[in-house]
């Protein structure tokens, strides 16, 4: 097996400003990066058209690539009708503020798909009908992040929207820490849908209920700075340096390969104390499979 997806990094993770973020992101041998385009500087309201250009130029002049943004409004994603027009029309200027630097990825968490068919279920399918219409006008597409359900319920999901504008961010890690879903049969089942994917590894230590994790209606919304604290204490799973935990990325890489998989393998660290230096490792144990 011999890869030839590019490699990208999740400038966040660097704990950086943006700018900085960008520069280590090219020193340690990243070909592309995502952006959180959520709030602060990346935020479509804070960014004006003359802004958008200069940093797709300076990204550029990096010679680096925008593999996707991330778009993800946290809460209970979508799951809240009430809320849904208000966060359906940010992610929608996130799509766009996506295409303008460059990239036809938004990466998000649509809250967890209910087993049922009941409110909750609907009001997610309305609004992600909404943004796969929109984003299939663009050419465009919303990653949802695999690991709040297992991959099988995720596609059946999936399925019901008319467009594929609505795709799948795999993230190998999630599913083996909260849901105990197999990554490798999981890339097979949603083989249609991949666009963009997360490397990341860890060991789930108990099972867990994902609401706890990722939140829902009647839960505490899901909240990132929770997630960190979960993956980092190690009580229930946690997330560890590639090759180190359960996702078999032998299989995993070879799984992506068998379909087809030509988009980027963007590293994610979401926890320790020397983000650099463990996504500098990340990197490197990527390159090996080149």
């Amino acid at each position: 097996m011999k890869l030839t997806n590019k490699i990208g990094v999740i400038v966040d993770s660097f704990r950086l400003p943006v700018r900085e973020g960008l520069l280590k992101a090219k020193e340690v041998g990243a070909e592309g990066v995502q952006i959180y385009a959520v709030s602060g500087e990346m935020d479509p309201a804070n960014l004006t058209g003359t802004a958008r250009k200069e940093l797709k130029a300076y990204i550029e002049s990096l010679g680096l690539e925008i593999s996707a943004l991330c778009g993800d409004l946290g809460g209970h994603g979508f799951q809240d009708r009430q809320a849904n027009a208000a966060k359906v029309e940010k992610s929608k200027r996130i799509l766009d503020l996506a295409v303008e630097l460059g990239t036809n990825v938004v990466t998000t968490h649509i809250g967890i798909v209910p087993d049922e068919r009941n409110e909750v279920y609907e009001a997610m399918q309305q609004a992600c009908e909404e943004l796969s219409g929109y984003a299939t006008s663009m050419g465009a597409f919303f990653a949802i992040e695999t690991g709040p359900e297992r991959a099988a319920h995720l596609k059946s999901f999936l399925d019901t929207l008319s467009t594929k504008g609505v795709s799948v961010n795999f993230d190998p890690a999630n599913m083996v820490m909260v849901t105990g879903d197999d990554p490798v049969a999981g890339v097979r089942l949603l083989k249609d849908y991949i666009v963009h994917t997360h490397v990341k590894d860890g060991v789930r230590y108990r099972e867990v209920d994902p609401r706890e994790v990722y939140g829902a209606l009647g839960f505490e919304p899901m909240d990132h700075g929770k997630i960190a604290e979960m993956v980092s204490s190690g009580q229930v799973f946690k997330e560890v340096p590639l090759g180190q935990g359960g996702v078999k990325f032998d299989d995993y890489f070879a799984a992506l390969q068998e379909i087809g998989y030509k988009g980027y393998l963007t590293i994610e660290r979401e926890v320790g104390d020397r983000p650099e230096e463990d996504i500098r490792k990340a990197v490197r144990f990527i390159q090996r499979y080149r």
